[in-house]
């Protein structure tokens, strides 16, 4: 699924998705290594430099943690959480994957207890759910997992 650009983005975004892969914009000032500029489609719209994902990583406005280490589903563990919690989400995203599939309900209780919201989806699910939370303005983490 493709989504259209938003006209000015201070942090990341999400800007399509297809099994396997999503694809994340941002403004040039928070560039990385290969990265693809958008032509700005009118006067109006900033650049903003696309990045194509394939591994397991960690997104917020501000942040994107490449290369996030649970590759696969049955490798996440409590561990990889703390690296969501660490960037004090107001509410956390969990793309599983294609389809959803639940994590330790233990490893998620610290969330709870300090009133984070977790929600658990498919990462398509997961895709379309932070951009709506982000342009709200809400401080939202998501961990999308590769396989």
């Amino acid at each position: 699924m493709k989504f259209t650009q938003d006209s000015g983005p201070a942090g990341y975004i999400i800007r399509a998705y297809a099994p396997g892969c999503i694809i994340v914009a941002y403004p040039p000032a928070r560039a990385a290594e290969n990265v693809v500029a958008l032509p700005p489609s009118d006067a109006e719209r900033s650049v903003l430099l696309e990045e194509q994902l394939t591994a397991s990583f960690v997104i917020a406005p501000q942040h994107l943690l490449r290369d996030w280490p649970p590759q696969e589903f049955d490798e996440l563990n409590e561990e990889h959480l703390r690296l969501i919690a660490a960037l004090d989400p107001e509410v956390v995203l969990l793309g599983t994957g294609p389809k959803i599939r639940f994590p330790n309900q233990a490893w998620l209780r610290a969330f709870h207890q300090h009133g984070v919201g977790v929600e658990i989806m498919d990462n398509g699910a997961a895709c379309r759910t932070y951009n709506i939370l982000m342009t709200e303005g809400r401080n939202v983490v998501a961990g999308f997992i590769s396989g």
